[in-house]
């Protein structure tokens, strides 16, 4: 197996480590095969951010060796999915005279319109993460995806910059690269999952993602074929394993595995005689039976308010998305939830599963692997892009002095 034909989606999350190992057979994008897969519990994050890097990069080791002896295969690079709350986007314009021979616009109009879009003044304790393009004007002609061609004066830019923490994507590169990984880019894990889940359909009419994860719920807004609204909610899957810890008196382990065997999100779904028999707490305790409806109350609790804070931000972004909502991560698993949040809210939602591809399908068939398989389908794209090639970060490598050459390359284009 060619190393050039070898994709490795790395996805580091708050509750788990994934390591996704696809092939993409001569590097043919459409012909993906997933050959190997790993996991490992994550230790030393809190909230999608790394809080031990110590802990990190032997989680990632773990989750790695994994995947390696699946697929026999070295892994020496990674595409690795961002997360957490210090992750901010924000929408940017940019305006520039049409340069062209006879005002038709050219690919290096497109190119300055962009840059100066980028060109906004972002704080030097951010890193720019993705500056995704969302429709051009011309003139006044708006709604334009592809401009060259076209004959105009005026040509603006509207673009969605992501940016991260510099302190935040520092842990996490450092992490990785004390694992012996070089990383080739850094995705937002939302973009990756919504790579793997949702269809062109969707994307054009406009429609939600929330990939729910332990630490934190991240949301995307996608409408006319482009990433509009990105947003990230400090409450995921952990929340409401600890509120049944809490309540019940249990170990956060034992909560979790309570959470996920018996756990339901909508009390009307359980019948008011089961009960169940929580696990107690070094075994002082006499065991004892409660009512399976009392470990629902407490989910739908934790989950209403998830629900409802999603909502709100959906509300908030102002314009309608009629493919509705897509739930997706671990926490979307969770029995009872799918009824709970159609109940609650006025359009349509389901949970979203990776798309099918070769290999080793059946194994990562699951929104846990949502992010991971994604993050591999991004990076074979990549691969075939006019920036292939580009690695952001390797052992060794100063993060500050990237920032500062990557920065200076966007201005230079322009100034």
């Amino acid at each position: 197996m060619a190393s050039g034909d070898i994709v490795v989606g790395l996805d580091i999350g708050t509750s788990k480590i994934a390591t996704i190992i696809g092939n993409t057979w001569q590097s043919d994008p459409e012909k993906i095969e997933i050959v190997g897969v790993g996991t490992a519990p994550s230790e030393g994050l809190r909230k999608g951010v790394v809080v031990d890097i110590e802990k990190t990069t032997a989680s990632i080791r773990e989750s790695v060796k994994v995947a390696e002896m699946m697929a026999g295969v070295q892994v020496g690079s990674v595409y690795a999915g961002i997360a957490g709350g210090h992750i901010l986007g924000q929408t940017s314009h940019g305006v520039v005279a049409v340069s062209g021979e006879g005002h038709q616009i050219i690919q290096t109009d497109v190119d300055r319109a962009i840059n100066t879009a980028k060109a906004t003044a972002t704080p030097v304790d951010r890193e720019v993460l993705h500056v995704i393009s969302q429709d051009f004007v011309v003139d006044d002609q708006d709604g334009i995806k592809h401009p060259v061609g076209m004959s105009g004066i005026r040509l603006e830019a509207y673009v969605h910059i992501i940016t991260g923490a510099v302190a935040s994507v520092q842990n996490l590169l450092k992490s990785i690269n004390n694992a012996g990984l070089s990383v080739e880019d850094i995705v937002l894990e939302p973009i990756a999952s919504a790579d793997s889940i949702l269809t062109s359909d969707e994307r054009a009419v406009g429609v939600t993602l929330a990939d729910m994860g332990g630490g934190t719920t991240d949301i995307v807004i996608y409408k006319d074929d482009a990433l509009r609204h990105t947003k990230v909610i400090a409450v995921g899957g952990d929340h409401v394993t600890n509120d049944i810890a809490q309540l019940l008196k249990m170990t956060p382990y034992d909560a979790e595995i309570l959470k996920h065997r018996r756990g339901c999100a909508l009390v009307e779904l359980i019948e008011a005689h089961e009960k169940i028999q929580p696990p107690t707490v070094g075994g002082f305790q006499r065991p004892r039976l409660i009512p399976r409806q009392h470990l629902a109350e407490i989910i739908q609790c934790r989950m209403e308010e998830t629900i409802d804070l999603i909502h709100n931000e959906i509300a908030s972004y102002g314009t309608s998305t009629p493919a509705g909502l897509v739930l997706t991560g671990g926490t979307s698993l969770v029995s009872g939830l799918l009824e709970l949040v159609q109940d609650r809210l006025p359009y349509p939602v389901r949970i979203g599963y990776p798309r099918p591809l070769k290999g080793l399908s059946d194994r990562v068939n699951s929104p846990i692997y949502a992010t991971g398989v994604g993050l591999v389908m991004y990076g074979s794209v990549v691969r075939q892009s006019t920036e292939s090639g580009r690695q952001f970060m390797k052992p060794g490598d100063n993060l500050f002095g990237q920032i500062t050459q990557r920065m200076k390359e966007w201005f230079s284009e322009y100034f």
